[in-house]
């Protein structure tokens, strides 16, 4: 995965980003209602975006302290609300590689996991950096998210099921709750899907340069193969939700 250029393109879109990612908010808000009835004096909230997801939270839990992280450091100027509040940093930087506070109560984030290398690898050290009894909080998503783009263009990231996260937590977690669903985004016009990919960031690891005739190819083969009896299309997101709580070795 390239970390870079994906940081580019989500810095790009951090101005649209909030307006455009429906989903997302939507997935940030069910992911507060899932949280455990408990009281978090410390959370770490890695890709934390443009912060609607830290809004919620520090709005909701009011705990001691909130530090943000997000691999883009320009994601800071959308923060600035937040950072007015003592209890709130933001930590720039991979979260795969970042040494986040010991005895913190609750590491969380929505619609990030999918862009790691390693996922293995970053929940054993999330493991280290919980309190006993801490929460692992997460939103993803699952195998038939955008499968409309994988379809036609080839490119798409390599999603994990809940199946492989299970296997994955387990050595390191109890596994508290695992859902996903299937969410359709209607859009317009297939050059509509494109924008709203391009406004959200998530076109993150697609390097090919989009010609005329790549357009008109990729439009036509939308609205035929996903087309809709009135004339829309729809985009597919498959979010996945799992909290887990640490295991004391």
């Amino acid at each position: 995965m390239d970390k870079r250029l994906i940081a580019e393109r989500f810095a790009r879109a951090r101005d649209t980003y909030s307006q455009e990612a429906r989903v997302q908010q939507q997935v940030a808000e069910k992911m507060m209602r899932l949280l455990p009835d408990a009281r978090f004096h410390h959370i770490v909230e890695f890709g934390c975006g443009t912060g609607s997801y830290s809004r919620i939270l520090l709005h909701q839990l009011q705990p001691e302290t909130l530090l943000l992280n997000d691999l883009c450091p320009e994601m800071k100027e959308c923060l600035t609300d937040l950072l007015l509040q003592d209890t709130v940093q933001f930590m720039p930087g991979d979260a795969e590689i970042l040494e986040f506070p010991e005895k913190t109560d609750l590491i969380t984030s929505c619609s990030t996991l999918q862009w790691f290398n390693n996922p293995e690898k970053f929940f054993a050290r999330c493991h280290s950096f919980l309190v006993d009894g801490g929460y692992l909080a997460f939103s993803t998503f699952g195998a038939e998210n955008m499968r409309e783009i994988r379809a036609l263009t080839g490119h798409g990231l390599d999603y994990l099921p809940v199946e492989a996260l299970n296997d994955l937590l387990s050595p390191y977690f109890e596994i508290v709750y695992a859902e996903e669903e299937i969410v359709p985004l209607p859009f317009a016009t297939p050059l509509q899907v494109l924008q709203h990919l391009k406004q959200t960031g998530v076109t993150g690891t697609e390097k090919k340069i989009w010609t005329r005739g790549r357009l008109q190819a990729f439009c036509s083969g939308y609205t035929g193969q996903f087309g809709q009896e009135n004339g829309n299309v729809s985009l597919t997101y498959h979010p996945i939700y799992m909290i887990a709580r640490k295991k004391n070795k």
